[in-house]
């Protein structure tokens, strides 16, 4: 049976500025994600994480090698088009939350639906549900600059995760969230993969990076090493992800 590839960067360079101050941030970096996988990056700072999640999301252009989604090479869209591609295909967590200070929590996570023309009423009806899968129904009214950090890191989550994605791109999701929340996001992250999802997860937690079936790590924008967890000592798995 074929799998289905959510995910595919092929030989990937990312060369930024050029001469003697060229950075190579990514160096052939080839990594593949299955539909319904959940795959780890870890890395220490300046690895390339970050921009191999830029690249994944067509939030950035690779300088050589393919960047596949779904089997649509993303250097071969324009921006209209790549913009079209993200809003079907990818939820992207980021770092620093990219709420819209003047919408509640609802119309954040309802804003990709009612681009891709879902009207707005159920729109609204399916963020309720994503808030309510992170536990954040109540404050569905109230907004980003009304709730704590680790609320809206996970209004950004809901956000990422409605609709019908085929691939989420985790750039260090629970780094503002406690350790109970914190492990809510990967059940949430697993059952999405369960459905059918891809997720590449960036984090700086091993217990987190536990619940992935594969961790790819990080050196210099090349990988170092693939390690399926699902295969290795089940020992490295939280309980409540075995």
């Amino acid at each position: 049976m074929t799998t289905t590839r959510a995910l595919s960067l092929l030989g990937v360079d990312r060369i930024h500025g050029a001469g003697n101050s060229a950075v190579h941030a990514l160096r052939g970096l080839t990594i593949e994600v299955a539909a319904g996988e959940l795959v780890a990056v870890m890395g220490p700072s300046g690895s390339g994480k970050s921009t191999l999640l830029n690249l994944a999301g067509g939030l950035d252009r690779a300088t050589a090698g393919q960047v596949l989604v779904d089997g649509v090479e993303l250097g071969e869209l324009d921006a209209k088009a790549l913009a079209r591609l993200r809003r079907h295909k990818v939820g992207y967590v980021f770092q620093d939350f990219n709420l819209i200070p003047s919408l509640t929590a609802a119309e954040n996570v309802a804003l990709p639906l009612e681009l891709d023309g879902v009207r707005s009423r159920p729109a609204r009806q399916r963020a309720l549900l994503a808030l309510d899968e992170v536990g954040l129904e109540d404050l569905a009214d109230r907004l980003p600059q009304d709730m704590s950090g680790g609320q809206q890191q996970r209004v950004a989550i809901a956000r990422a995760v409605v609709g019908e994605r085929s691939l989420i791109l985790a750039d260090e999701p629970t780094g503002a969230l406690d350790s109970e929340t914190g492990e809510q996001v990967m059940r949430l992250l697993r059952a999405r993969c369960a459905q059918g999802v891809a997720a590449l997860l960036v984090t700086h937690d091993a217990g987190h990076a536990a619940w992935a079936d594969r961790v790819v790590f990080l050196r210099d924008g090349a990988a170092l090493d693939d390690t399926g967890s699902a295969s290795g000592p089940e020992s490295l798995l939280p309980e409540t992800a075995r």
